[in-house]
């Protein structure tokens, strides 16, 4: 199949579950190239599934799950180490080495995956943590830098091999509002300057609309919506309504499902 000009990911009637439990059912939805995408939607509704897909860390179990127009679920080992040279990782709260400086972090893929000398790899490592705002931070343990700055230095570690595709899983999680403004700035910053498509999943309303071109909301194991950021907004779904606008009842109750006031507490009954 021909690479699609227009997405580099695509989801085509894709399914997945675990046993019986069902995440993702018959969802299509494309990621555009060059651009930043926002997944979005209640916990347990499969965004990190998502990612997990396209890395190839599951497989589908019906449907197809497109990167560049390659169908990762039927990639042999060999063709699913070649894709992921081109994808970056941010996990959740960065997923650094513990006993690796910040420096050794960044220079890790590097050191794996080619065969450039020490002094190219150190010039690389900078330049990476450069574009972070954490040069000067190189020669730090994990442990004695914050939780923003570990953020960062997981990213300059995922994009150490330049690749085409990043992915972030929750990177706004746990940031104060100056480490998460930055975090959100260069995720928009680095997709422009370096010619990436970007895919997150987020919670934070207020940022991921202010950075993100598309968005796509999952509920139910299914896509909602997906558009742009005042698309989405504009949406007349009333689950997308309620999420977007932060709602405590609607479609998701704010009370868990039971016995009436009346029943609980023998309002109305003769004595």
């Amino acid at each position: 199949m021909a690479p699609s000009s227009e997405s580099l990911v695509e989801l085509r009637n894709l399914s997945f579950g675990y046993g019986e439990r069902v995440i993702l059912d018959d969802v299509c939805l494309s990621v555009p190239r060059g651009k930043v995408t926002a997944l979005m939607g209640a916990s347990g509704g499969g965004k990190t599934t998502i990612l997990r897909l396209i890395g190839g860390q599951n497989r589908a179990q019906s449907g197809q799950m497109l990167f560049d127009g390659e169908d990762v679920t039927s990639m042999s080992q060999q063709q699913l180490y070649v894709a992921r040279r081109r994808m970056g990782m941010l996990f959740q709260f960065g997923a650094l080495f513990a006993d690796l400086s910040v420096f050794e972090n960044v220079a890790f893929p590097l050191r794996e995956h080619t065969d450039l000398s020490e002094i190219l790899i150190r010039d690389v490592v900078l330049m990476k943590l450069n574009a972070v705002g954490l040069r000067g931070a190189r020669d730090l343990m994990p442990s004695e830098v914050s939780g923003g700055m570990a953020r960062r230095v997981a990213l300059a570690r995922a994009i150490a091999l330049d690749p085409e595709l990043v992915m972030y899983d929750e990177p706004f999680s746990g940031l104060d509002p100056i480490s998460l403004g930055t975090a959100a700035r260069l995720i928009r910053q680095l997709n422009d300057s370096m010619g990436l498509t970007s895919i997150f999943v987020s919670h934070e309303l207020e940022q991921t609309f202010a950075i993100a071109d598309h968005v796509i909301i999952l509920v139910n194991g299914k896509v909602a919506t997906q558009g742009s950021p005042d698309q989405v907004k504009k949406s007349t779904d009333p689950l997308v309504f309620q999420y977007v606008n932060a709602l405590s009842d609607g479609p998701v109750r704010f009370h868990y499902p039971g016995s009436t006031i009346e029943q609980d507490f023998g309002l109305g009954v003769a004595a």
